[in-house]
């Protein structure tokens, strides 16, 4: 005894103590179980009830059954079930009928189809043979109910009900098993066109992701402007439809301002005319892809006021557009287009807007790229002409003084044994030109690298090179200077202003016939973050439009390099003349980022 009570505690304890199992099962079984007691349940409440029998023991029995009914109907739900599950219902449901067959007076009540219940559970969960076993062993037991309750006068009875058991039995056995097995290959071809849905869903991910990596190393890896725009193009259209065939009938295209004008930029499946078509960028979704931030959507782009212009997207009925923004800089607008009427999804909206932000970064490196090389340039064109300047310097100044100074001697030389006094005379005004060919010199040397800059400051080499102007080409040049403007401005600033003042204040002595120049550094601003330089002179003036009009004609680069010098200031140049009025330069310099960003915009503090 001890034996089997300790057996008996184990197996509760196994059944309702261990965690309850979850499964990906969709617990078919279950469910038609769960349907089935609902239906006998039902049944039995109304035969009870109609022959009178209902009582207080065989409700409650009816009413514990359908609670567990409901309880394993919650496990269900929630994608659960108890360890032991078809044993513990197989066992309410065996006890419950017995019960009620009992209460009810066995084969004379009106429950002798109760063993149905058991029967349909057996034959769901174990199939025929199982059904067929547990009938036969239920109708066992409901004959040892009914010999209990009244053992004389039941064969018959028992007959009957055996028969009945085993009939039932073999055909809930052979219904539940083929019912299960049918619904459960049903399940299986679904949940293997759901796998299958799932791996080319994960496939075409694995492609897009692809397609996003060479995208970003490609455009990553280049610095040339039409590759990036070729190669977002060609990876874009492959990241938003992995399917060759429907990829072909895509229109793509990258449509980039020029002079506040769309141009096609690269396209594909655009044709020659099309290649020059022109937009405003003023109406139709064009103008709200470049006013809003998201990807916009037509589905008549045929019959837009801009992209109705392009022949090729005559035939498109969806077409999708996003603006190539950084911060305030509009560079253009992506376009695709393609047949299908609700082909732009949210999906493919959204790597169009992450292929559109990629392509943006990399036509912003592509562009500092081509400004370096254009700088370059500019660069080495300014070391050409300071080369040339100092050439022409040369030869205009000391070359020609040394020239003179050697024909002056061999004049003298002769003088000597003719006329001494001449010849005396002569060497004076040698030695007054070998005098003034040696400042020219030195002033060189001085505007080449001014030493007083590296050691006093921008201040004191203003005043050097105006007294050097002074002394050697007798120009006047007048200096005024905040100090407080110098203590703001580093070592490398100061260099720049100073090469401006010199370019300008050479300008003013060359072209201008100026007898006085004036040049003046000071604040512009309370706040004490814009400074202004200012060259003026006396001299004829000049017509500043004409000059600009013709100035690539001109051998002479000093306008461009007064404006590239103020660049390098992060400076705005403005230049005021009239011709009989003089001249005036002006440089605003920012000391500070907020003033910079003030004057990029144009915006004077």
């Amino acid at each position: 005894m001890r034996n089997i009570s300790q057996y008996l505690v184990d197996f509760l304890f196994s059944v309702m103590i261990t965690p309850m199992r979850f499964s990906d099962d969709p617990f078919l079984a279950d469910w038609f179980i769960i349907s089935f007691r609902w239906l006998c349940l039902l049944g039995l409440a109304i035969a009870i009830t109609l022959v009178g029998q209902m009582a207080v023991i065989p409700g409650l029995i009816l009413l514990v059954m359908a609670l567990w009914n409901i309880f394993v109907s919650l496990l269900a739900i929630l994608n659960r079930r108890l360890a032991a599950h078809r044993i513990i219902n197989m066992s309410i449901d065996l006890v419950g009928t017995l019960v009620l067959f009992g209460l009810t007076n066995g084969t004379q009540g009106p429950l002798v189809w109760v063993g149905v219940l058991v029967l349909s559970t057996a034959g769901i969960y174990y199939g025929g043979l199982a059904s067929l076993l547990v009938g036969i062993g239920y109708t066992f037991l409901q004959g040892a109910i009914s010999l209990a309750m009244a053992p004389v006068g039941k064969l018959t009875a028992m007959g009957l009900v055996f028969l009945f058991n085993i009939l039932a039995s073999m055909g809930l056995g052979f219904a539940g098993s083929r019912l299960i097995s049918r619904v459960r290959n049903i399940y299986r071809v679904q949940v293997r066109q759901r796998e299958e849905i799932e791996r080319k869903a994960r496939e075409q991910e694995r492609v897009r992701m692809q397609a996003f990596y060479d995208l970003t190393t490609t455009l990553s890896a280049t610095l040339n402007y039409q590759t990036v725009l070729n190669t977002a193009l060609d990876l874009g259209a492959k990241a938003m439809d992995d399917h060759p065939e429907s990829a072909e009938k895509m229109v793509s295209a990258f449509l980039l301002f020029d002079e506040d004008q769309l141009k096609v930029g690269q396209s594909r499946r655009m044709g020659p005319t099309d290649q020059r078509v022109v937009l405003p960028g003023s109406s139709g979704i064009v103008a709200r892809a470049l006013q809003n931030a998201e990807p916009q959507v037509t589905h008549e782009s045929s019959a837009d006021p801009e992209l109705g212009r392009f022949a090729s997207l005559q035939n498109c009925r969806s077409c999708a557009c996003a603006a190539l923004r950084s911060g305030p800089n509009v560079f253009g607008i992506f376009l695709f287009a393609h047949p299908e009427p609700n082909y732009f999804n949210p999906e493919r909206l959204e790597i169009l807007d992450v292929m559109t932000r990629q392509a943006v970064v990399a036509i912003q490196n592509a562009l500092l790229y081509q400004d370096l090389a254009l700088e370059q340039k500019r660069i080495i064109e300014t070391q050409d002409e300071a080369r040339k300047k100092l050439a022409r310097d040369l030869h205009d100044g000391p070359t020609q003084s040394v020239a003179a100074i050697a024909m002056r001697v061999n004049y003298t030389r002769r003088l000597v044994q003719k006329d001494q006094k001449a010849a005396t005379e002569e060497l004076v005004k040698i030695e007054d030109l070998a005098r003034r060919t040696t400042k020219e010199i030195r002033h060189m040397l001085f505007t080449l690298r001014p030493l007083v800059l590296e050691s006093q400051g921008l201040v004191a080499a203003l005043r050097a090179m105006a007294e050097k102007m002074k002394e050697t080409f007798d120009q006047n040049v007048l200096v005024e200077a905040d100090e407080a403007v110098i203590d703001q401005l580093e070592i490398g600033k100061q260099t720049v202003i100073f090469y401006i003042c010199e370019e300008a204040v050479n300008n003013a002595r060359k072209h201008a016939q100026a007898a006085h120049t004036w040049v003046r550094l000071k604040l512009l601003s309370k706040e004490k973050e814009l400074a202004l330089l200012e060259i003026q002179d006396d001299g004829v003036g000049f017509d500043v439009e004409a000059v600009n009009t013709s100035y690539e004609w001109s051998g002479s680069l000093g306008m461009v390099n007064l404006r590239e010098r103020a660049e390098l200031v992060s400076g705005l140049l403005h230049i005021q003349s009239a011709s009989g009025q003089g001249t005036r330069v002006q440089v605003f310099i920012p000391l500070t980022e907020d003033a910079a960003d003030h004057l990029r915009n144009a915006v004077l503090v």
